[in-house]
């Protein structure tokens, strides 16, 4: 026998997935109208961080006085006992929106969590559009869209990050696929002196920096062009790294 789906409470209000800009700059230049609309209309929100997503709101400009609109904590340091406390509004037949630092949430971000209770809770989730650095990253690298996969970030220590790095372009070879990571702004160029050290000189690597803001800049070569020289500055910048290793 199999379970029954039922729709969701029309007494309960919707959980909206709100993107927000990768980084600084004009929210309506990158976000579609329906986007900056519906966010306007909310008055409850969970974020990553109040202060910036205020900053966010502020720029749109929402419908309410800041001071009115209600916004939660989550991330990494949010205990998981918390997670239900934040559906709260939504119970209680509010709409409510959901908003990463930047990009869409809950890709690579703590917010998963959140949508993952909504729906066991029958919760409707509704996924606004907005820009994702790791699909414009794909989009712009030239590598391999069809069969790709995104690890998160990898580990910082420089022995574990190398035998890492190893073991994706190992599977990057073997499947034809191309491998997506991050890395914390700050360790760019560790992680980029790893790449350059660890990988085949005829690997593709692809670095996707500052997409969306006007710094923006998409390199993807070969790691014996790379290794010549790095003609772009990463260090801090937001970053997505690319790889595909040739068979």
């Amino acid at each position: 026998m199999t379970g029954q789906l039922s729709p969701p409470s029309v007494d309960q209000g919707t959980l909206y997935l709100i993107p927000v800009p990768l980084g600084p700059g004009d929210a309506s230049a990158v976000l579609p109208a329906p986007a900056c609309a519906q966010a306007r209309a909310l008055t409850h929100f969970v974020a990553e961080n109040a202060k910036s997503a205020r900053a966010f709101l502020k720029t749109l400009p929402v419908s309410v006085p800041l001071q009115q609109i209600e916004i939660q904590e989550l991330n990494v340091h949010t205990p998981a006992r918390v997670l239900p406390t934040l559906l709260t509004p939504l119970r209680a037949g509010f709409d409510l929106g959901l908003i990463s630092e930047a990009g869409c949430p809950a890709v690579a971000d703590p917010g998963s969590a959140l949508v993952d209770l909504a729906h066991r809770e029958n919760i409707r989730v509704k996924p606004l559009i907005g820009p994702s650095s790791l699909l414009l990253a794909l989009m712009a690298s030239g590598l391999n869209g069809q069969n790709f996969a995104f690890h998160g970030y990898l580990p910082s220590a420089p022995g574990e990050r190398e035998k890492r790095l190893r073991e994706l372009e190992n599977e990057s070879r073997q499947l034809h696929r191309c491998q997506m990571f991050i890395e914390t702004p700050y360790r760019n160029l560790q992680m980029l002196t790893s790449l350059l050290k660890i990988c085949s000189p005829t690997t593709r690597l692809c670095l996707a920096i500052d997409l969306t803001l006007p710094s923006e800049c998409v390199l993807s070569r070969e790691v014996s062009w790379w290794r010549r020289s790095v003609p772009v500055a990463i260090d801090r910048r937001p970053t997505v790294f690319l790889l595909q290793a040739g068979r």
